[in-house]
Formats: structure tokens, sequence, C-alpha cells
């Protein structure tokens, strides 16, 4: 019996390019041996109810489309009772910061053969109370850029619009937060200006953690979490730190976690994977290890 592939498709991402890469990957499958089904998301969180609706019947479900499409296509397989299908990513979105973590190809042929062809790799899958997320749950300064860029400016200027909209909040770069925060136990609390629970080299496409420092499978998520600097030279100092990758700087708080705690002081709105979550009075967020397996 020929395997099955359901394919979801945001026909909006990245300047519409995922529509436009829907044939050539059609084919990659076909002459792979697997049937197709394809369909085009028509609102948010349709791709999320096609996998969770759809994906058991078939052998891989496929999303062609940004870190948010991925997002809700994992939301979608954290929901099937029983075995999972295996997962594909066709990166088609304007970021991308997953696909550049798994070195996954941009070009929509070998990304198609990588799903047929790949080698199954478990990977963690982060739960945010009663949410998911596969990369990055974040606060804090930049973290609004990626929802609040319009997506027809993502779609004409790509990256850079990510870059404007940083410039744009720049003015409210200083409005810190102060929390009560836990890690695998260790009291962490204070007053953060950004802070990510991440598992990618990439964050937002504007921060960046070191590949050596970042493992997709080994039940344990990246927590950094940078204080809110006092003065001129204290911003330099710490600007420098994170554009070097120096996690030791005192300014910043770098682990490797589990299991985090986070109780805020006042409003505090998260994003996950570059989708907007609404403050909550208490956060859990879990390592839920190799809970998805992806063809990479």
């Amino acid at each position: 019996m020929p395997k099955k592939i359901l394919l979801i498709v945001n026909p909006k991402a990245g300047k519409g390019r995922a529509k436009e890469t829907l044939f050539d990957a059609v084919c990659v499958f076909s002459e792979a041996g697997f049937l197709t089904d394809a369909r085009l998301t028509k609102a948010p969180g349709h791709a999320a109810e096609l996998a969770r609706t759809l994906g058991r019947d078939y052998d891989v479900v496929a999303c062609c489309g940004g870190d948010g499409t991925l997002n809700e296509t994992v939301c979608g397989l954290m929901a099937i009772d029983g075995p999972q299908p295996r997962l594909g990513y066709l990166p088609a979105g304007t970021t991308n910061d997953f696909a550049a973590s798994l070195h996954l190809p941009k070009d929509s042929v070998a990304a198609a053969r990588v799903i047929t062809s790949g080698i199954p790799t478990p990977i963690d899958v982060g739960q945010f109370n009663e949410r998911y997320f596969v990369y990055v749950a974040s606060f804090g300064a930049f973290t609004q850029t990626s929802y609040t860029v319009p997506q027809p400016l993502k779609n004409a200027l790509g990256h850079t619009a990510y870059m404007l909209e940083a410039v744009r909040q720049l003015p409210s770069i200083n409005r810190s937060v102060t929390l009560s925060i836990t890690a695998d136990g260790e009291d962490l609390s204070g007053e953060y200006l950004f802070g990510s629970v991440s598992n990618s080299t990439s964050i937002g496409g504007l921060m960046k953690l070191s590949p050596d420092q970042v493992q997709l499978d080994d039940g344990k998520y990246e927590l950094l979490l940078v204080k809110n600097p006092k003065n001129p030279l204290e911003i330099q100092a710490l600007a420098t730190a994170l554009l070097t990758q120096n996690y030791g700087h005192t300014g910043i708080v770098y682990r490797h976690v589990s299991h985090v705690e986070c109780i805020p002081q006042g409003e505090l709105p998260w994003t996950l994977d570059g989708e907007y979550a609404p403050s909550a009075a208490q956060v859990m967020i879990d390592n839920l290890h190799q809970a998805v397996t992806l063809m990479a």
C-alpha cells in the first residue's frame, strides 16, 4: 500500500512562496511513491485542526509555511490520541528560525526530499500551561516584533520588516518586568528586560544562540534572561555580550532547564513561536522530551 502525506499549506506565508512551491513538493512526493493530500489553510488555527482531525490517517503530516504554521501543525499532532504520524517541514516563511536550527534546505525540492528520505529525528516540544510551542516561548523586549509586523509588510520586505519593527520598539525597550521565576528548582527571581525558553539557535531572527549550546532532543530547553541595565554603559556592555554570545556576562542568566515556573508582577504577554500568548497569573513551562518525530 502506498504511503500517504497530508500536506498543510499556509498560502500567505513568505510573500506567497508557500503556494508557489506546492507543485514542486507534490512532484517529489509522487516520485518517492507517496500519495499526497494537499490542504490550504483558511484562517488562524486551521493548520492545527487539520493535523488533529486528519493526521492519524497519514504516514507523514507535512506543513509548508513559516514557524507559526509549524507551531499549529505540531499542536495538532500533540492532540492526537495514539501513535502520531511523522512530521515534515517545508520552510516558506519570512524568518524560519527553527528551520535554520535544523539546517533544513530553503529550496522546496530539496526540503521535500528530506521529508521523503530524511532521517526520523525525535525532537522536544515545549508545553506552556495548556498550549504547546516548538522552539521558543519569550517575553519582554522585541518579543512583540513577530506578531505586530503586518503580514503585507512581511511579504514585501521579508526579514527587513522585523528589523524595522524592532527599531520602532526601541523607545519602550527599558520597560522591564519583575517576576518570581524558578528553573529546575533554582530561584532566579528578579527584574528582567527579556526572557526566553528556547530550543533554537535563532530567536525572532534577532537574537542568536551558539549551535554548540543547543540540542533539539536532550530534554532541556535553553533559558535566557536579560537583566534590566541601569545606565548607558550597562546597556552598551549588555548589547556587546548578546552580540558576542557571552552568556557569562553579569547581566545575563543562562541555564539548560526542563521545567520553569514564572509568576509576574503585573501583565506579562508572551510569544510562542512568534504567535501572541496573553498574560497569565502563573506560567508553567515543561520540556516534553522527544514528543514529535521530524524528518530531518
